[in-house]
């Protein structure tokens, strides 16, 4: 993962406009193996910004009838902090079914998981893959992925930020070693309890450094915080 992840810093950071960002999230399609990626944000103004793989038809056709409104993806990820499996929401109510029917014709896929994301300034993101599967291969799928998908949503909504608007990050206090310790383990995929094991600290200790990692970076949660040092180059994987 480590490898797979460095180099997809490296191809992300070079990114200098939109165009550029939508061919990231091309190979982002083809180096999960998904049928579709979407990366969709709106800022405090309710002005859009998408990158995606779908059809330009169905792109249309979902923007023409307002289906944010009604989409349970789209709803469930703006009352939510986590992932979310599409299969987890609620998809009993007529108008949900309707529009579950025409995106399925569409070639959506029949299984989903989305990541939401609040950045700055009352920003709300989502970083999305679809495909075509078992509820058993995907299950397999996004337990193996998990980890990676998490981190790739955040750097691409900072890299999305940056081309966007110039930059929404304001400069940030540099981090301590221990700190740059901490969050390298957990970029590594460790949990807090294993990272502490090889720091020889207390797993309350490594708490104290992410919080205060956190609060330097201006990050929403851990995983915000490690994707955010790794992008500003406190953290090297």
């Amino acid at each position: 993962m480590q490898k797979r992840l460095s180099a997809f810093i490296e191809t992300l950071q070079r990114a200098k406009t939109l165009d550029d960002l939508q061919a990231v999230i091309l190979g982002l399609r083809a180096h999960f193996d998904v049928e579709h990626l979407v990366y969709h944000s709106v800022n405090s103004t309710g002005q859009q910004y998408a990158v995606l793989t779908y059809e330009t038809d169905w792109v249309d056709r979902y923007l023409e009838q307002d289906y944010a409104r009604i989409d349970p993806v789209v709803q469930g990820c703006f009352r939510r902090f986590h992932p979310v499996d599409w299969k987890n929401l609620d998809w009993s109510g007529r108008q949900s079914r309707a529009f579950l029917s025409e995106a399925l014709d569409a070639g959506v896929g029949n299984q989903g998981y989305s990541v939401p994301i609040r950045g700055p300034n009352g920003q709300f993101a989502m970083f999305t893959v679809s495909h075509r599967a078992s509820d058993t291969d995907w299950q397999k799928f996004t337990a193996e992925n998990v980890a990676e998908l998490l981190l790739v949503a955040h750097f691409v909504n900072h890299k999305a930020l940056e081309i966007e608007r110039g930059t929404d990050f304001h400069a940030m206090q540099s981090l301590s070693p221990r700190e740059i310790d901490v969050l390298t383990m957990l970029a590594m995929g460790l949990n807090r309890a294993q990272a502490a094991d090889n720091l020889a600290i207390s797993e309350h200790t490594v708490r104290t450094y992410v919080e205060s990692a956190r609060f330097k970076l201006g990050a929403n949660n851990t995983t915000h915080a490690v994707a955010r040092a790794v992008a500003e180059g406190f953290v090297m994987i």
